[in-house]
Order: structure tokens, then sequence, then C-alpha cells
């Protein structure tokens, strides 16, 4: 059993540097401002032969009441807590500051296993601040420069006794079975499992009230929150199961209009939102009760419709509504009709606060992941279209005719068709839609995003640009001597 390990210090000390380092991966991230880090991102961190759980945490800072420092502290303390060895990073190149003598005494209190280590300590100019964190109490300090990846083995060798004694501690826990409990199953791939949970991205505008919801999903508080708009900047996941389903929800950066976008932090923030939306399966677009589908909320829903996810729309903060009634109506109007590449999909009212509506919710995303999987047979396809053509030719542009004679489904996440057609260029947008539509209704597909493509069928005459090998009736008669004629 690996063991887990959670990485602190002041904030700017080069934390999500050295966490990157280690999953070996730029998942977290990195700016030479301070304070970039505000929740716990957790990954699989390596080093040589060992494997473990890193965690990157916040900026420790002297703050303890209830404001966005001292909410960071205290999250960052929790998983102290739960780490199973701590390493305390000092920045080499500013020395040892009163702070980090606070925060070793907190350490030392909270975890039996604190390791010291001092980065950006590559030269000689840190010779002193190594001698000065002897004064810590916490052991020999480790030098390191998570940047250029000097000091790995040492860590390594500090870590082995510890990951050695957990190993010891876990298989003397094991019970004894004689039991194959593993899991072979080629289809048990299509069903998520812990080792390939159903994976959801949780996006939206800011200060929607993503982090809120999925605190109440997973049962504790386990990201950041608060009244203030943006608090999230990492594209954090959390596994979970859900009504019996294994699986991994991200929690992504408030996303605004692009014209507002201007600190290099905010770019970076919603560019790994983007990328947390192209590797979900299922994305909820979260929207605030009193001003939903704004602008940017279109845009956003959209994006996940031409990254061909499933879409689950999702109306937070239900519980202040007083109208319900009049409100969903317009909810489902508004919905029908500002996005109609989405007709169909569910919509979910919420209360991240409260917890009412997950249930709906956990059933809606399950419905939206099955339909994005849906497979139709080709016979049923092909019957299918021959009624569709006969309820409603195609166009003869320039006077030529549109034969479709085939089509086959060619994949499934999300649902994609390819229809065997003659001049496929000229077939107008709207037949497409007329297809696509009459796809969702016909065979139960609403909501997900469906691709069609257009194929040339090729000149199906087998006889064109041959030439005949029996000769002609004119060459016969030619050939004939004029007396037999």
């Amino acid at each position: 059993m690996s063991f887990t390990l959670a990485i602190v210090g002041r904030p700017n000390v080069g934390k999500s540097t050295l966490f990157n380092r280690l999953v070996g991966k730029k998942l977290a991230l990195v700016d030479d401002q301070p304070g970039v880090t505000r929740d716990l991102r957790e990954g699989e961190g390596r080093i040589a032969d060992l494997r473990f759980t890193v965690i990157d945490s916040a900026g420790l800072e002297e703050a303890t009441d209830d404001s966005l420092q001292g909410r960071m502290r205290r999250l960052t303390e929790r998983a102290v807590e739960m780490a199973d060895v701590c390493l305390f990073m000092i920045d080499a190149r500013a020395g040892l500051l009163p702070a980090d003598e606070v925060f070793a005494d907190i350490l030392r209190k909270k975890n039996a296993n604190v390791i010291l280590a001092a980065n950006k300590a590559e030269g000689k100019a840190a010779d002193a601040t190594i001698l000065e964190a002897y004064a810590l109490g916490l052991g020999e300090p480790i030098r390191l420069s998570a940047e250029h990846g000097e000091g790995l083995l040492d860590l390594y060798n500090a870590l082995t006794p510890i990951a050695e004694a957990r190993a010891e501690q876990a298989e003397a826990d094991l019970p004894e079975t004689d039991v194959d409990v593993g899991d072979d199953d080629e289809d048990a791939a299509r069903i998520p499992t812990k080792a390939r949970p159903l994976q959801i991205a949780v996006v939206g505008r800011p200060n929607a009230g993503k982090s809120t919801l999925i605190n109440k999903i997973i049962g504790e508080e386990r990201l950041l929150t608060g009244p203030e708009a943006g608090i999230t900047r990492d594209a954090i996941s959390v596994q979970q199961d859900w009504g019996g389903v294994p699986m991994r929800i991200f929690d992504t950066a408030g996303m605004r209009k692009k014209a507002k976008v201007q600190e290099k932090i905010e770019k970076l923030s919603v560019s790994d939102g983007l990328r947390a939306v192209k590797f979900a399966e299922v994305v909820v677009v979260l929207l605030d009760v009193e001003i939903p589908f704004e602008q940017q909320d279109l845009r956003i829903a959209d994006l996940a419709e031409r990254e061909g996810r499933a879409v689950v729309v999702a109306v937070n903060k239900w519980d202040t509504e007083d109208d319900k009634q009049d409100k969903l109506r317009d909810l489902k109007e508004s919905f029908e009709r500002l996005l109609p590449q989405l007709r169909g999909a569910p919509l979910v009212t919420v209360s991240a606060k409260t917890g009412k509506g997950l249930d709906r919710l956990q059933q809606a995303i399950m419905r939206a992941h099955d339909v994005w999987n849906r497979r139709v047979t080709t016979a049923n396809l092909n019957r299918w279209l021959t009624g569709m053509l006969e309820q409603h030719p195609p166009p003869a542009p320039g006077g030529r005719r549109i034969k479709m004679r085939y089509m086959t489904q060619v994949k499934t996440r999300p649902p994609a068709f390819v229809v065997m057609t003659s001049f496929p260029d000229m077939v107008p947008d709207s037949y497409k839609r007329y297809l696509i539509n009459g796809l969702r209704l016909d065979f139960d597909m609403p909501g997900t995003p469906i691709r069609l493509y257009l194929r040339d069928q090729g000149d199906k005459n087998p006889y064109k640009d041959k030439k005949s090998s029996q000769p002609s009736r004119l060459s016969k008669h030619l050939k004939k001597k004029p007396t037999d004629r």
C-alpha cells in the first residue's frame, strides 16, 4: 500500500513546482506570484520505485480567522493531519523567516513524520540557510531544487523507511483469504469502476456554487468555498462513490468573458478548466438561479457540446427561489430557445447549500452518460433512413437529385453516424439538422451531441469506363463479306 505525502510551507517556496516534478505532469498552476494554490490537489507521485499519493497545499499564512487566508490555512492543516508524512519546505534563497519557526512548531504537533526540505538550494548562496534550518528541530534539511530536479535522491532516501513501515503495516492488516477477486471481465470497462471512474466536470461562471456543490456530494469540506468570487483556481478532482457509482468529479475555476480576463493566473485557471472539460465524459453546467442563461453560460454549454461531451444543466440556489413553478417553466422555455443544439438535455434544479435535488442530479448524469454511449444497429438505421427520405426527400439543388443509400454508426461517445450519399457537399445544413433531430427523437438520444458525416458514395455503375468484350451489332455487320450481305 502506498503512503500519502503532503507538501506544505509558506507561499511561493516552490510547493507546486515540486508537486509537478513528482507527478511528472504540469498539473498544478505555477507562477512567481505567491498564493496561486488555494485548494488541495492530489496526484500519483513517483521517485524511482517509490509510488505514493502527493498533496499540493496552499501556502501557510499567519491567519486564523474566517478570511480567505484563514480558510486556506485550515484546509492545509487538515491535509497535514491526514497525511502519513509531511514535507515542510522553506525557501533557501529567502532564508529562515520567523513564520517558518511558527509553522514548524505546528507541524510537530500535527504529524509524527515531518521531513524538512530547503528548496531553491542550488549553488553556494543557500549554505547559510541550510545551517540556520537546523534550528527548527526537524532534523537534517534536504537540499532541493524542484525546478531543476536536484535533491530527489536525498528525498527518496528519507521517504524509503516510511514507505517500508507503511507496507509492513498494510500487510499485517490484510485478512487471510484464498478467494480470487480479480476483475478481468472484458465488458467491465464499459461500467465505471474504481480503476476507471466516471469522469465529471462541473463548470460555470464564478460564484455559481461549484465547489459548494461538490463538497455536498462528497459529504465533507474538501474544497475551499466562500462568498468571494473566483476562489477556485486549479481544476481539482475528487473521487467519490455517488449512488453506488465510482465517479471522479472535477471542480473548475469560474469562467468569465474573455475580454474581462486580464490576469495571467485567471487565464491559466480557465485554461485548466477547459482541459478538464476535454477529458470529462459528462459536463455539468451549473447556473445561478438569479441570473441564469447569461451569455457566458451559453458559451460554456456550447463549448461542452462542441467538445462532444454529454451535458447536464443544473440550476443552483433553488432554495432561494419563491415562485418555483413559474421559474421552472421560464427556465425550460429559455433552455429550448437558447440552446437548440442541446435539445432534450437534462435540466435539474439543485441547492448546493442544503443538498436538495442531488439525487435527481445523479440520475440525470447517469442518464446522460447512458445516452452518450448508445449504439444503434445498422439495420434499424437504414430502415429509419428510408422512412425519413420518404417523409421528406432531400432537395435537388441545380436539378441534381441527391440519393442517400446507406447509413451506419461509426462510433459512440458521442454517437457518430455516416450517410453514404451522392453530392454530399450540396446537402444543406437544414437537412442535416432534420436527420439529427430525427435521430434524437426516434432513437431516444435527447441532449447528447450527435455527429453526422456525409460521404460520397461514389459511382456504383460497375460498367462505367469499361470496354465491352463483345462486339456490337454494327461491327459484326461491317465485318461481313459483301457476298454474305
